[in-house]
């Protein structure tokens, strides 16, 4: 029996602070329950692009994204699941820096599944499926679960 067979299974979802994600992570923590699994909370973060080629402000004291994506996620978590500890899965939230898409991608190699949200914070909420929901279902390598968010907040 190899190490992969015995290994617990690993869940990756994709979490941006957006409902669509809480549904997104409640769904992947229950899937979690049901096979044993470890759930993987991920927020991918980048620096922004709207300074490029210009000097950013200098009134303004450095940002730490990786700090703040944790903060979001962190929030997401709670707000999904509720506050602290006693969760019913092991889940193990992760703070990366990358495109959304790549950065899920990159996670879910070797993961039983992949979770993301019909949409997230895009410009387009009328999509039936975000762009980073369609890059991952189209190029992941395992198995997608896109949840649907009702738009009602449930």
């Amino acid at each position: 029996m190899s190490d992969e067979a015995t290994s617990v299974p690993r869940i990756v979802v994709g979490v941006d602070g957006s409902e669509s994600s809480k549904v997104a992570l409640r769904w992947a923590v229950g899937q979690g329950k049901l096979t044993g699994g470890v759930v993987e909370a991920i927020i991918a973060w980048d620096f922004p692009t709207a300074w490029y080629g210009l000097a950013p402000p200098t009134d303004r004291a450095p940002v730490d994204y990786q700090k703040e994506a944790r903060t979001i996620l962190d929030q997401a978590i709670d707000e999904a699941l509720g506050p602290g500890p006693g969760r019913p899965v092991d889940l193990r939230p992760v703070s990366a820096h990358g495109h959304p898409a790549a950065v899920l991608l990159d996670a879910a190699a070797g993961a039983q599944l992949l979770v993301v949200g019909n949409r997230g914070h895009g410009g387009f909420s009328e999509a039936l499926l975000g762009s980073v929901g369609q890059h991952c279902v189209q190029h992941a390598p395992c198995p997608v679960v896109v949840v649907r968010d009702s738009g009602r907040g449930d």
